[in-house]
C-alpha cells in the first residue's frame, strides 16, 4: 500500500468518527510543512540563502561530473595510444629481428 493510499484511508477512517474533512486535510497540510520545515532545518537549508546554496550544489555537481567524464576520457586516450606504441615496437622488433636474421 502506497504512502497516498494509506494517508486516504486514514482520512476516512477519521472523518467516519467524526472529524470534518475539511478539517482533516487542513491538519495534513500542516504536519506536511512541519515535516518539510524540519528536514529542511537538518541539512541546513533554512536560512535566505537556501536557493542559492542549492543552486551553487548543483552547478558544483555538474562541474565534477563533467571533471570526472574528461578524466575519465584522457585515461582512455592514453591507454589507447600506450596499446599502440607497444604494438608498433612488437611489428619492429618483429621485422627487427627478421631483417637480421636474413641477412
Amino acid at each position: 500500500m502506497n504512502a497516498d493510499a494509506m494517508l486516504t484511508g486514514l482520512i476516512a477512517q477519521a472523518a467516519g468518527k467524526g472529524a470534518d474533512l475539511v478539517t482533516l486535510r487542513a491538519l495534513v497540510e500542516e504536519a506536511s510543512e512541519a515535516g518539510t520545515a524540519r528536514a529542511l532545518a537538518r541539512v541546513g537549508l533554512t536560512d535566505a540563502k537556501a536557493g542559492e546554496d542549492v543552486g551553487e550544489l548543483r552547478a558544483l555537481l555538474g562541474a565534477w561530473r563533467e571533471a570526472k567524464k574528461s578524466a575519465r576520457a584522457a585515461l582512455v586516450g592514453w591507454l589507447v595510444r600506450l596499446m599502440l606504441a607497444g604494438l608498433v615496437m612488437g611489428l619492429v622488433v618483429t621485422v627487427g629481428l627478421k631483417g637480421v636474421l636474413a641477412e
